[in-house]
């Protein structure tokens, strides 16, 4: 069961059904889409609630949805997918473009990482990101992250390759 993280301006809580709507009005943008590996575009009818279940019975994966206190409202979502084998966890996130530039990214993952290294005992966490969408990457030198290296034309979006950055922070990096 996830556990409800706090930070100063954020909830980061298990999602629920009730947060469908909410999460394909957000992901539903193309900016939003373009930037990620995984959110379809055109977001489908009923893909969030499917996507919902699909998490909450995932062992490997670890997903918040990031709520701002102040307004109660869903502005994004951040997950931790974990190889148990490696004592490793692989940062994801986004972030609802009307927040983009307010600091809501670095809050969560920091959140985030503390919950990983603290509480599921990780070694070591990473992330990647397109290289050519600074706002990602600079969450994660932002977090502490060190940059490990680009892979070029690693995937495809949009029937384009596209190079990945990798960033990750040591447990024992974490700790100092």
């Amino acid at each position: 069961m996830t556990k409800t993280l706090e930070t100063t301006r954020l909830t980061l809580r298990p999602m629920q059904l009730e947060d469908a709507e909410r999460i394909e009005e957000l992901a539903s943008d193309y900016e939003l889409a373009k930037t990620t590996l995984t959110v379809p575009h055109p977001y489908p009818i009923g893909g969030a609630k499917d996507f919902i279940e699909r998490m909450g019975g995932a062992k490997d994966i670890v997903t918040f949805a990031i709520i701002d206190k102040e307004k109660e409202s869903l502005i994004g979502l951040i997950s931790n997918k974990l190889t148990p084998a490696y004592e490793r966890g692989e940062l994801g996130y986004w972030i609802g473009r009307p927040y983009w530039g307010q600091g809501y990214g670095t809050e969560a993952a920091t959140a985030v990482i503390e919950h990983g290294f603290t509480d599921l005992k990780l070694n070591k966490i990473f992330a990647g990101a397109y290289a050519d969408n600074p706002g990602s990457w600079r969450i994660m030198e932002k977090v502490g992250m060190s940059y490990e290296g680009t892979w070029k034309q690693h995937a495809v979006r949009f029937g384009k390759y596209v190079d990945l950055v990798y960033y990750g922070l040591l447990k024992e990096d974490y700790k100092k």
